[in-house]
């Protein structure tokens, strides 16, 4: 089976056998005597690789899920005689990753001081995709939709804010329209990401035409450059609920569909028996947004008395 899942990640029997350090005849009678058992073609063969069937695709989703119940089971094992490896790996988004899950993550270890954790921050598809592999427990990026494979644990809607300054022209309003946003200079993530496509589909869609001032592929610098000016950036509450009071910003929010369509999601590969730790860490992580996100009305009722 562990012969099967590298082959059909590396695309080729030669690409598993470096990686396996196995010989590619031995692989390829282990995938010919699993394809006998399944009574189905695993893969099919052709110039640019071996590229699996529709029976392969569902081995590999079973295959892969159960060696990581069995390296579950192993750590279980293992802790029972005092040498447990706990480390719980998560894929998320970077409005996610800045600040909310590393404190989260220190939340945890006051409970569980031995925990480790293994963060990686990328694009919503590759935190998904990470997820569905089972290089990561579990997943938290914004989506639009739900995406084959996985479990949703947790999904609350998360809208794109316009995020100013305190003092800005717009930052005592309740909402602000795409229009209103043409007027100032935009701070925009780089193209590709979710909040910039909901931009350009709302612009779009409305006929309003706004080329930002900057563009940039991390969202942090964009902080900067609304800091003290009257720039507008776009996030979600969360991405930016850190800097409101520390930075004098204020999160607006938007009148316009499209920027109200996504969700905050955590995601887990369908059907994977998780450890018990790695489940106490995602109630912890939806007790603490439901906190965060009931904060949010209350947050601005306070602003808007100023």
């Amino acid at each position: 089976m562990r012969y099967f899942v590298e082959v059909a990640q590396a695309g080729s029997l030669s690409g598993a056998s470096e990686r396996l350090h196995v010989a590619v005849s031995a692989i390829s009678r282990q995938i010919a005597k699993l394809e006998e058992q399944a009574g189905a073609p695993l893969f099919e063969r052709a110039a640019r690789g071996m590229v699996l069937s529709d029976a392969g695709r569902l081995l590999l989703t079973h295959a892969r899920r159960t060696m990581l119940e069995s390296e579950s089971v192993l750590q279980e094992i293992a802790a029972l005689k005092g040498a447990a490896r706990d480390e719980i790996r998560v894929a998320s988004v970077a409005g996610v990753a800045r600040t909310f899950l590393p404190a989260a993550m220190a939340r945890f270890r006051q409970d569980w001081p031995d925990m480790r954790f293994d963060l990686h921050v990328d694009t919503p598809r590759e935190v998904l995709r990470r997820v569905a592999e089972g290089q990561a427990e579990l997943g938290m990026a914004f989506n639009m939709e739900r995406a084959g494979g996985l479990s949703v644990r947790y999904s609350r809607r998360a809208p794109v804010h316009a995020v100013m300054a305190a003092d800005h022209p717009l930052a005592g309003r309740a909402s602000v329209s795409l229009q209103d946003l043409g007027a100032y200079p935009m701070a925009l993530t780089e193209p590709g990401t979710t909040t910039r496509r909901l931009f350009e589909l709302g612009c779009e869609l409305e006929s309003v035409q706004i080329e930002p001032a900057l563009s940039c592929n991390d969202p942090s610098p964009l902080h900067g450059f609304v800091y003290g000016s009257d720039a507008i950036m776009l996030g979600a509450y969360i991405s930016v609920t850190h800097s409101l009071d520390r930075d004098q910003l204020v999160a607006v929010p938007i009148s316009n569909a499209e920027l109200q369509s996504r969700s905050l999601q955590i995601q887990v590969m369908q059907g994977r028996l998780l450890p018990p730790k790695t489940e106490a860490f995602i109630a912890l992580l939806c007790r603490q947004l439901d906190e965060l996100l009931a904060d949010r009305p209350k947050a601005r009722a306070q602003y808007a008395a100023k």
